[in-house]
């Protein structure tokens, strides 16, 4: 067999392990990174297709977990939250991106997906501002390794602070960037965790809509946005576990398949994590990147644990 082959075999095997019960979501990002660094990923494309069609379905299926009651309070109580970060968020990477002289329109991208939701923002803003390919590819590199990072680095915070089940789910689910890492660190940290910080992360990334549509309004943009039909397709299992309860053992079911389908999405999403990715950044974007993300993540945290949830 030539190496090209075994490393589709290898790749193919680490992705099985992965959809086992016995493998987490953190391992699976390592693993996914590991792979990636040491053979090289195989199939760079489609598992970058295939991450976001998983993810989208384990966000709907985790929906059968949660009742719909719960839904609407946890997004209710962090609305305001939400938009305050939003706004300070973006305020401060304009800032932070004049400082370190990254160019503007990197420097939007890198604020409008650490404020909202990583690169499904950054994806759904970058033709409002007819971002160039380099400029949006390096906003995503950025965004991603610091996901990568947060997916690991988050519960360890947690722990070490003691932080509940409740807190530490808004906190991942206000603090970090992509849908795929906020479920990753919620779901290690507990069932709870993964509950809270999956409602306030959708409820964030329903605010790309009207984001993208002021920004198009000031820019004369024709571009538009719409609600990801993910979201949708949550609130809807959500309401179908609170109308039909009797079935209860059926939903928690499906709900468990969707948290280990997660640890297949990271898998995908770590082997994307590649040296050229990380070239791909460079420094002044990455040093924006990291710090907006500190700011953010650290004003959230204080936030919380003095003023609790609004």
């Amino acid at each position: 067999m030539t190496p090209f082959t075994l490393r589709r075999i290898g790749f193919s095997l680490c992705m099985a392990l992965c959809a086992a019960p016995c493998t987490g979501t953190a391992t699976a990002l390592v693993l996914g990174i590991g792979f990636s660094f040491v053979f090289g990923n195989p199939w760079p494309q489609q598992s970058a297709r295939w991450s976001k069609i998983i993810l989208q379905l384990s966000v709907v299926g985790l929906g059968f977990g949660i009742g719909l009651s719960e839904v609407i309070h946890t997004g209710k109580d962090s609305v305001w939250y939400s938009l305050i970060g939003i706004l300070c968020t973006l305020v401060m990477g304009g800032l932070l991106g004049k400082l370190f002289k990254n160019e503007p329109n990197t420097s939007a991208l890198i604020a409008f997906g650490t404020a909202i939701c990583g690169g499904s923002a950054i994806a759904a803003m970058a033709p409002v501002i007819k971002a160039r390919n380099h400029e949006t590819a390096v906003a995503l590199a950025t965004v991603f390794t610091l996901n990568a990072v947060a997916l690991l680095l988050f519960p360890w915070i947690g722990h070490l602070l003691h932080l509940d089940q409740n807190l530490f789910g808004t906190w991942a689910g206000l603090a970090i960037h992509d849908t795929s890492s906020v479920v990753g660190a919620a779901s290690a940290y507990g069932a709870q965790a993964l509950a809270i910080g999956t409602t306030v992360k959708l409820t964030r990334a329903i605010w790309i809509a009207p984001v993208v549509f002021i920004t198009a309004l000031r820019t004369h943009s024709q571009q538009k946005a719409r609600i990801p039909l993910f979201i949708i397709g949550f609130m809807v299992a959500a309401a179908v576990r609170s109308a039909l309860p009797d079935y209860a053992n059926l939903w928690n079911g499906l709900s468990a398949v969707a948290r280990q389908a997660l640890a297949v999405t990271l898998f995908l999403v770590g082997a994307g994590l590649s040296r050229e990715v990380l070239r791909e950044v460079g420094v002044r974007p990455l040093l924006q990147g990291i710090t907006l993300w500190l700011l953010v993540s650290g004003f959230t945290l204080f936030a919380l644990l003095n003023y609790g949830m609004a």
